[in-house]
């Protein structure tokens, strides 16, 4: 197994900043590790240069991507150049995808997440057509996002709406979350009903409220590690605030994807939720995260 990781801007035989202490732990356990070009990926589209560095296999060769998130073309085209190299990404595009754009999964987890509904949509979108969307939440709280993203730290601004049915505020959050995505937004709007979590702290910074939240990755429906999602808060060291392992794997099993994550939840009530699904490829490693254990435990399997 050979982990890709991004190289950095300014010194490309190195990993980019971000994914030192990964590279690192990499070294340590004795995984292979090659760099990707990611500005000439994604900014000039060259996918041979992408590549140029990383070293063919002589025989194939199991390849996990550590980096930054790429639009599902991109990361076909780099899954692409890799198998010509005899590097085999372990999510196929399609897996990548169903992990990566949230309306993909969400029909197996329905039940264990917060309801939701999407619009597929540019910048350009029509008001009535929000508001017919949202009509089933009622005046519930809700928040926004798109298809992979939410605007979490700009919370009252471009997330939060108290009411699904208070119009004038739909669409000042909508439009302020959509300006703020600009050409970044993901394909189009995802609306999810606000689920009352246990309450860890607020940011220290953006002031969003922060929940009881882990961060799970699978591997070949297995859960193989587990680390707190916030770096801020108090998480206890009570067993009863872990997640329950058991409850999730059943349905991490059906997720058709080798390697994702799944960030869970403990609502005030102390049953746990699902609230969303990531590649593992492009999902960051918390702060928290012991990241040699995470290393190790892949160097293993």
């Amino acid at each position: 197994m050979r982990i890709l990781f991004c190289a950095d801007y300014w010194n490309p035989l190195s990993p980019d900043s971000v994914y030192e202490a990964e590279a690192a732990a990499v070294e340590k356990v004795q995984l292979p590790s090659s760099l990707i070009n990611f500005e000439a990926l994604v900014e000039q589209q060259n996918t041979s240069r992408a590549v140029r560095k990383v070293e063919p296999a002589s025989t194939q060769e199991l390849a996990i991507y550590r980096g930054w998130m790429l639009k599902p073309h991109i990361y076909e085209r780099l899954y692409v150049a890799l198998a010509e190299r005899g590097l085999l990404l372990i999510n196929t595009p399609a897996a990548y995808i169903h992990c990566h754009y949230f309306p993909e999964s969400y029909p197996l987890i329905e039940g264990m997440t917060p309801r939701s509904t999407w619009l597929k949509t540019g910048l350009d979108v029509s008001l009535d057509e929000v508001m017919a969307l949202l009509r089933p939440f009622g005046e519930k709280p809700i928040i926004v996002k798109d298809y992979v993203k939410s605007r979490k730290h700009e919370w009252n601004e471009a997330c939060y709406i108290p009411s699904a049915s208070d119009r004038q505020v739909v669409e000042r959050v909508v439009s302020r979350f959509l300006h703020l995505q600009g050409e970044d937004l993901n394909e189009g709007l995802v609306f999810r009903e606000f689920i009352d979590f246990e309450p860890l702290a607020s940011h220290s910074k953006s002031h969003m409220p922060l929940t009881r939240e882990f961060r799970l990755f699978v591997l070949d429906g297995q859960i193989i590690f587990s680390t707190p999602y916030w770096e801020e808060g108090d998480y206890g060291d009570d067993n009863n605030a872990l997640p329950p392992l058991d409850l999730f794997r059943q349905v991490a099993q059906k997720i058709q994807s080798r390697f994702f994550t799944m960030d869970v939840a403990q609502k005030r009530d102390g049953t746990w939720n699902i609230v969303e699904l990531g590649d593992g490829q492009v999902a960051g490693l918390p702060a928290r995260a012991d990241v040699e254990a995470f290393y190790q435990t892949l160097a293993g399997l």
